[in-house]
C-alpha cells in the first residue's frame, strides 16, 4: 500500500494565491499554503444609494458589489524539512517562503531601478508598470481577484544561524470587484463568475416558510 495509510481518504486541498499576467490571464506563480487557516473573517461593505435626495426608492438600490474584505492567519513552520535534512531549509529556513509573500507587496526592483534611470534622465513620469494580478483560491467555490492590503509577520523560532523556522503571518485582502478592475479585464471576468456561481449557490438554500417564522403571512 502506497501514499496515505486511508487511501479512501478524500485528498486533502490547500488555499493558496494565484498570480496571474493581468492582461492575458497567463499564470506566473502558484503559492499554496502550508497549513489552511483555522479561521477566516470576511466583511462586506454595502454599497448603498443613500436616500436623501427625497427619493425613498433610493434606500432599496445598490451602486455596486460591496467591498469585501478577507483576514486569514498562516503559520509556517520548518520542523519537519528541518527533520528530513532539507538542504534549503537548513541553509535559510524559513526565509524563502516568506519572501515569496512579502514580494506580493513590493514592486519589482527592476520596475523601481527603470523608474530611477528614467527620472534621472528627465523623462516625463509615466504610469508604473503593471503587476501580477493575485488570485485568492481557497477551494473550487472561492477564486477571486484581490490585492493585499494588510501584512503582518510574526517570526516565533529560530535556527542557530537567526533562520526563521516558525512563523505565523497576518494577511489582509480586499476583493477586486468589476468596479475596480472593468469588466473587459481577466480580474474582472474572474469576479463575474464568482458572483454567478455564489448565485447559483443561492439558489441550492433550503427555503423557509411562513411557518417557520411564526406569520400567516405579510399583508
Amino acid at each position: 500500500m502506497s501514499g496515505s495509510a486511508f487511501p479512501g481518504s478524500p485528498r486533502l486541498l490547500r488555499g493558496g494565491i494565484v498570480l496571474i499576467d493581468p492582461t492575458t490571464g497567463a499564470v506566473l506563480r502558484i503559492i499554496a499554503l502550508q497549513y489552511n487557516p483555522d479561521t477566516m473573517t470576511r466583511s462586506l461593505q454595502i454599497k448603498g444609494v443613500s436616500g436623501d435626495g427625497g427619493d425613498h426608492l433610493e434606500a432599496l438600490r445598490l451602486k455596486g458589489p460591496p467591498v469585501e474584505t478577507i483576514k486569514v492567519e498562516i503559520e509556517i513552520d520548518a520542523t519537519d524539512a528541518m527533520e528530513a535534512n532539507d538542504a534549503q531549509t537548513q541553509a535559510v529556513g524559513l526565509h524563502p517562503q516568506l519572501a515569496v509573500i512579502e514580494t506580493l507587496v513590493y514592486p519589482g526592483s527592476g520596475a523601481l531601478i527603470a523608474a530611477n534611470a528614467a527620472a534621472g534622465a528627465g523623462t516625463l513620469e509615466i504610469a508604473p508598470a503593471l503587476a501580477p494580478l493575485p488570485l485568492f483560491v481557497f477551494g473550487p467555490q472561492r477564486i477571486v481577484p484581490i490585492r493585499v492590503t494588510e501584512l503582518s509577520i510574526t517570526e516565533e523560532a529560530f535556527d542557530a544561524s537567526l533562520n526563521p523556522t516558525r512563523a505565523k503571518v497576518s494577511l489582509g485582502l480586499r476583493v477586486l470587484s468589476v468596479d475596480d478592475l472593468g469588466f473587459d479585464a481577466k480580474g474582472g471576468t474572474l469576479f463575474m463568475a464568482h458572483l454567478l456561481a455564489k448565485e447559483q449557490l443561492a439558489t441550492k438554500a433550503p427555503a423557509a416558510s411562513f411557518a417557520t417564522l411564526g406569520i400567516q403571512g405579510i399583508s
